[in-house]
């Protein structure tokens, strides 16, 4: 049970179990090992570094899978024109299922061995897949570079950095999180401008060459700094490990939550610009969509974050999740015109970017932080098939629905109003209906 307070309360320092005094304190992940104490700093530049690392570990992982949709776009209109939207879908469902199906392999590595080596193997593989993605002509090509190889490299890197920066961060554990994860919203943005403008001047396998260098500086800096405070002792890994956060209601809830928000949560970004087209709106604006939605959601991050450390991660959470609903079932299903779209990209992009700045907090806030990569391999997992069967389903609506996106879009809402019922379920099994800090 995690412990309520009152929301003018700060909340409490964090103790890091420890099986021995060594393990109590010692960063032993990477070459800058030092004496740290057993409450996380929660500042100073050690602790602000990993964020640093962490925001250009979020632009070249989750950033490059925010920015998938503008896939979606070229591959239906030039590369892929026999194949169905739902069939192009799965390039993208499979890339962010590789992604965080990866979560318990990279989260248990994390916890035994710290996060350097997950960030190296990651970095080779990300900045692979998107050069050999620059030579892909052919569905499978797309499948094998994009879907499996830069899908399982962001996963390392993301986990990597995430549970690094958990361990360093207690207090200011949702803000330290918002601004790495603003990387990906800025990622989602850049990314997308970039490769259509490249793709426009000088075609597709310079776009993607470009992207692979960018991402080959970015992660050069994330190797450099990022690292754990923990002592991380090896031990040998078992399924029960990962199953055992499910006996627990709290987490039980919490997991089927990010279950039915990762159905959802990609649609917006995957068929805004799409749909725009359909509407009549003019390349030179829906093009751009993708990239208004990633800009408020970096906004959306790092405000969010700020709040959820003071107003309770859980509340927050629950709060912008139902708006997220909202916003799709009334705000986007009504847009016909340029502003009407321009306006929900704004909204979902703010409160979508929420969702990624708390989750892995909220399964820190209610999780042992020695068990933090195993625990959060075991949430982002089931969000994994979430992601998996999200777009497919959606693409398959679409094509239900004769080329329309209403039934898309009804499917989007529902799904994440049931992410924030259970969201209050996982609140409700904690503490009740009390209006505490959470």
């Amino acid at each position: 049970m995690t412990e309520a307070r009152d929301l003018t309360e700060p909340p409490d320092q964090e103790k890091v179990p420890a099986e021995s005094s060594q393990q109590a304190g010692v960063v032993a992940d990477g070459p800058a090992q030092a004496i740290v104490s057993s409450e996380a700093p929660d500042r100073g530049w050690a602790a602000w570094s990993v964020v640093v690392g962490g925001w250009c570990a979020m632009f070249v992982s989750v950033g490059w899978n925010n920015a998938a949709g503008v896939f979606q776009t070229i591959y239906e209109k030039d590369f892929l024109q026999s194949y169905s939207p739902s069939a192009i879908g799965w390039i993208i469902s499979l890339q962010t299922f590789f992604m965080f199906v990866s979560a318990p392999f990279t989260g248990k590595a994390f916890d035994s061995y710290g996060p350097r080596w997950i960030i190296a193997i990651g970095s080779f593989l990300q900045v692979l897949g998107v050069m050999m993605m620059s030579l892909s002509t052919q569905y499978w090509h797309f499948i094998l570079a994009q879907s499996i190889c830069t899908g399982i490299g962001g996963g390392a890197i993301f986990f990597a950095a995430s549970n690094s920066i958990a361990t360093w961060f207690k207090n200011n554990r949702a803000l330290a999180l918002g601004i790495a994860s603003a990387g990906s919203a800025t990622g989602g943005v850049i990314i997308p401008i970039m490769v259509n403008h490249i793709y426009d001047d000088i075609g597709f396998g310079w776009a993607l060459r470009v992207v692979g260098f960018v991402f080959l500086g970015l992660l050069t800096i994330t190797n450099v700094l990022l690292k754990s405070r923990l002592t991380h002792v090896v031990k040998k890994p078992h399924p029960k490990d990962f199953m055992e956060p499910l006996q627990e209601p709290p987490f039980l809830f919490l997991t089927a939550a990010c279950f039915f928000f990762a159905m959802a949560v990609y649609q917006p970004g995957t068929f805004i610009a799409l749909n725009a087209q359909r509407e009549g709106i003019p390349d030179h604006i829906s093009n751009y969509l993708l990239s208004i939605l990633n800009a408020s959601s970096v906004i959306g991050r790092v405000v969010v974050g700020w709040v959820a450390d003071r107003a309770g991660r859980f509340n927050t959470m629950i709060i912008t999740t139902f708006l997220s609903a909202l916003f799709v079932l009334a705000a986007w299903i009504p847009a016909h015109s340029t502003a009407p779209f321009i306006v929900f990209a704004v909204l979902v992009g703010f409160t979508n970017g929420a969702y990624v700045a708390l989750t892995s907090s909220l399964v820190a806030q209610i999780s042992d932080i020695k068990k933090i990569g195993t625990r959060n391999g075991t949430n982002w997992f089931m969000y994994g098939i979430g992601a998996l069967i999200g777009t497919p389903i959606a693409g398959a609506l679409i094509q239900r629905d004769s080329g329309g996106y209403l039934y898309m879009q009804i499917f989007a809402g529902l799904s994440m109003f049931m992410s924030g019922c259970l969201f209050v379920g996982s609140r409700y099994v904690q503490i009740g209906l009390a209006w505490k800090w959470i």
